[in-house]
């Protein structure tokens, strides 16, 4: 039998499971490879918003990428919530001495609810520690716009801002979910932009999107897609869950992981 590619997660959880690791292992299932997790924080939230946060001890995190590591094995891994500086210079460490060569940092800063999930005091250990490993960096807008320090609204200042946050970092997806109009994501490898478009869909099934998004293009990574095919690949992936997404709780509901087998 053919050896199954495994993917890991380093992120917090979302106990309303549409966010976070669950969205990640979700995301992993879907699309054929072995999920594990490396926790960073645990969240009480649900499609309303986020009400309490307890962030793990970086030993602890440390232990949990070891023993996956060690063991199982790291095809790709993808990093989400990762709260303070202590916890993101550990996360970093484990990277480069278990020579995790396929990383996607997805730099996770706020929830879709709106509630902040990385410390103000954290944002230059991000951008310094972590960002240099990542094979590509996935920041939306209000992300881009806080790791270049300033706004990025147009597609202009998309391209540009790639480009900033391309110093150190393999290559930089930057993603225009909050743009008017249809869904704009500019990939910029270092060399060259390509424009991935997809037709905006209505609806309040937005939570985690920016999760599944990661997750997806490490798990097609892992599988041995080129970069660029895994993005196109996991954006068509992210557009039909989103599209085939069913009503749950009261705010920004799930998108649906397994829309291809239900």
């Amino acid at each position: 039998m053919e050896r199954v590619r495994t993917a890991l997660t380093i992120a917090g959880s979302d106990s309303g499971g549409g966010a976070g690791i669950q969205a990640d292992l979700k995301t992993f299932s879907a699309l054929g490879v072995f999920g594990m997790t490396a926790l960073t924080a645990i969240t009480a939230q649900n499609t309303l918003g986020v009400t309490a946060v307890f962030e793990l001890p970086p030993e602890i995190v440390a232990a949990q990428i070891d023993a996956v590591v060690t063991d199982i094995g790291v095809d790709a891994a993808k990093t989400g919530m990762i709260a303070n500086a202590e916890i993101i210079r550990v996360v970093a460490a484990k990277v480069r001495e278990h020579g995790i060569s396929t990383l996607v940092v997805d730099p996770v800063m706020v929830a879709t609810s709106g509630d902040r999930l990385l410390r103000e005091e954290a944002v230059e250990a991000l951008r310094t520690e972590l960002l240099p490993l990542a094979t590509v960096a996935t920041p939306n807008l209000p992300e881009a716009g806080v790791l270049i320090g300033r706004d990025v609204s147009t597609l202009d200042e998309m391209r540009d801002a790639a480009r900033a946050i391309d110093l150190g970092v393999g290559s930089v997806l930057v993603k225009g979910g909050h743009l008017a109009g249809d869904a704009v994501d500019i990939f910029y490898d270092g060399d060259r932009f390509v424009e991935l478009t997809a037709r905006r869909i209505e609806t309040t099934s937005t939570h985690g999107t920016g999760c599944t998004l990661a997750s997806a293009i490490a798990s097609l990574l892992a599988k041995g897609e080129s970069l660029e095919q895994a993005i196109r690949d996991a954006k068509a992936f992210v557009t039909a869950a989103i599209e085939h997404a069913y009503p749950i709780g009261k705010g920004h509901g799930p998108v649906h992981h397994f829309h291809q087998w239900w």
